[in-house]
């Protein structure tokens, strides 16, 4: 496959041996192949993109092949040893260059790197053609493993870094690789030491430069070759992470406590241990049974979650790991999800008059329909989706999926405003504003039929590139409401800066209004707040007629929640929408249609909304107190 082929190249070409001067100590291995197969060619071949490069050859004039139909590429390939008896007799390789050039009988065994990728083969050819023995092949395949001690012998000083003067990553590898033959079975704890988070690394790099990291890992490089004493060693296996094995068979309680202590000690010699914050990670290690490959993901992730404990190290939790396992997989299929048609699909709950209990909108809640894990709660995916690049996307496929359907709606006659949530990213994009009114100009809809939600939080982030956006979004009649107002900044400053009319208080305020007097005066205070700075109120989980009562008499105009309907397909909503109204359905004028539908509600004041991340929690059942959320 592709993919692969790049990857075998990339391996390749790290090790910078194409076009290398010729090398003694491959020749002697060529020599000793020829002999032990009486033939009279051999040769170290490397297979490049189009071509296969001999390292080492013998009875060979020229450097280099053409790689179409050269045998030595499928072995690179396949990785896999190859025996053709007689070039001529089989099918591929019979009008090849070797077989035009009087070759007839072809052995290689494959050149593979540790990662398993393969390079090239050790071959030998004949003019005629023959058969192999197994004592031929068992010497031919020790002569490639020598080729490849070679290679690795050449590459020797790549194993030291120069920084901290410890060996790197794959020694460690080698390590681990050597003791699973030596004690297999035996148990070891693999640690890991991460020295600082990636902002502390960026924000140290940018005031001081590379001295800054230079430092700390020389630093943390005495220590541990100090705390660890004589015969072992830590080896320096990222930027600002060294790895290093327990003694054979450690107690765990009390190895912890070792290693917690031990980072104690490599703090407080740290010059720099102000500016970082350093978590250990440990994970179990059966030698011989682990890929060395796969042990150092699992003492990384006991790392990370290391930061979050009291003395800062970590025993890797299977049961943590499969919950940022399934996070990750459904970081990736949700990107798939984007692009194929039927998993995402938005639903529908209403937004009513407290006063008159009439339903004056709607909110849009992302759901999505996994192909293999089936329903996944919007409180599982959305929480991953808005802190990554996806959350523009997203936020594309819902402004454009809201808008043809409220286009829909408008044009059977029913009066519907959608209010849309605007993440963090999306107050990062220069062209946001724009691309908001072309999306109204595609659906044949006017500014104030849709509402744009903003958390105080994400205009906080964003700061000034966030007001432009808002700005130019009031400037063409778009509505704009505060989403989760009281969970983030709740900043006065903002308030009044903000081009909003609607503040919409969260449901962690409203959830217990009806038993407690605490929330009833913080909500009356907010509600008077928002009326002071002339903004429309509208409350979020709603979920009893008691709760709803106390709202209308606080003087809160809107509510949402299951007291008055549960979220509900397109459909539904719709059906639910003409039975609650008790209006028949027409057909809009041919002057309307050209306005984008139906003329909007008489009451354009108040801008009833669609939220992406926030109402898809509250939708679907979620309780969410989490401050500052930005897809909706």
């Amino acid at each position: 496959m592709k993919q692969n082929e790049e990857a075998r190249l990339d391996a390749l070409y790290q090790l910078n041996l194409l076009d290398t001067p010729p090398s003694a100590s491959f020749d002697r291995i060529t020599r000793m192949a020829s002999q032990i197969f009486n033939l009279p060619i051999s040769a170290v071949s490397l297979t490049d993109r189009d071509r296969q490069w001999f390292k080492s050859r013998v009875g060979v004039e020229h450097s280099s092949i053409p790689r179409d139909k050269a045998p030595c590429a499928q072995v690179a390939e396949t990785t896999e040893v190859l025996v053709i008896p007689d070039l001529l007799a089989d099918n591929c390789y019979a009008t090849s260059l070797l077989a035009e050039t009087g070759v007839r009988f072809y052995a290689g065994v494959p050149l593979v790197t540790r990662e398993g990728f393969g390079l090239g083969s050790l071959c030998v050819l004949g003019t005629e053609p023959r058969t192999v023995s197994e004592v031929e092949m068992t010497g031919l395949s020790d002569l490639a493993d020598m080729v490849m001690v070679q290679i690795e012998m050449q590459h020797a000083f790549g194993r030291i870094d120069p920084l901290s003067g410890l060996p790197n990553r794959t020694q460690f590898l080698d390590d681990l690789e050597d003791l699973g033959r030596d004690a297999p079975g035996e148990r070891r704890y693999a640690v890991l030491l991460d020295l600082a988070r990636n902002d502390q690394l960026n924000n140290g790099l940018r005031v001081r430069g590379p001295s800054f990291v230079d430092d700390m890992v020389q630093d943390a490089a005495r220590s541990l070759r100090a705390a660890l004493g004589p015969g072992r060693t830590a080896c320096h296996v990222a930027a600002a992470q060294f790895a290093f094995l327990s003694p054979p068979e450690p107690e765990r309680d009390a190895y912890l406590a070792l290693v917690g202590s031990m980072l104690a000690t490599a703090q407080n010699a740290s010059v720099v241990r102000f500016a970082m914050t350093t978590a250990i990670g440990v994970a179990s290690v059966i030698l011989g049974e682990a890929d060395p490959r796969d042990v150092l993901r699992p003492a990384y992730s006991a790392a990370q979650d290391a930061r979050a404990s009291e003395n800062a190290v970590s025993l890797y939790s299977p049961d943590e790991d499969r919950v940022h396992g399934r996070r990750f997989t459904l970081l990736n299929d949700f990107g798939a999800a984007l692009d194929q048609p039927g998993q995402l699909r938005l639903v529908f709950q209403p937004r009513v008059d407290v006063a008159s209990g009439q339903c004056v909108g709607a909110e849009a809640l992302l759901r999505w329909k996994h192909p293999r894990l089936g329903e996944v709660s919007p409180g599982e995916f959305i929480p991953i989706i808005e802190q990554t690049s996806l959350a523009k996307p997203t936020t594309a496929w819902v402004l454009d999926t809201a808008m043809r359907q409220l286009a829909a709606w408008r044009k059977e006659g029913l009066d519907l405003q959608l209010s849309i949530n605007v993440s963090a990213a999306n107050l990062e994009e220069s062209d946001f504003a724009g691309r908001v009114q072309l999306y109204l100009l595609k659906h044949r809809l006017r500014p104030d039929a849709i509402e744009l939600e903003v958390t105080e939080s994400a205009v906080m982030e964003n700061g000034g590139r966030a007001m432009t956006q808002l700005r130019e979004l009031k400037a063409a009649g778009v509505p704009l409401a505060i989403d989760d107002f009281g969970t983030g900044y709740s900043s006065l400053a903002y308030l009044q800066r903000l081009p909003a009319r609607v503040v919409k208080i969260d449901q962690s305020f409203i959830r217990h209004l009806a038993e407690e007097e605490r929330e009833q005066a913080l909500v009356r205070s907010m509600i008077t707040l928002s009326h002071d700075l002339g903004y429309r109120v509208v409350a979020e989980g709603v979920e009893s007629a008691a709760a709803a009562t106390m709202l209308a008499g606080m003087g809160c105009e809107e509510a949402q929640g299951y007291h008055f309907a549960r979220p509900m397909e397109a459909e539904d909503f719709r059906q639910w929408l003409v039975a609650s109204r008790s209006l028949p359905l027409r057909t809009a004028t041919a002057s309307e249609a050209a306005a984008g539908g139906h003329p909007g509600p008489s009451r354009v004041q108040r801008d009833p909304g669609l939220s992406f991340r926030k109402a898809a929690l509250a939708g679907s059942g979620h309780r969410s107190t989490r401050p500052g959320g930005t897809l909706g």
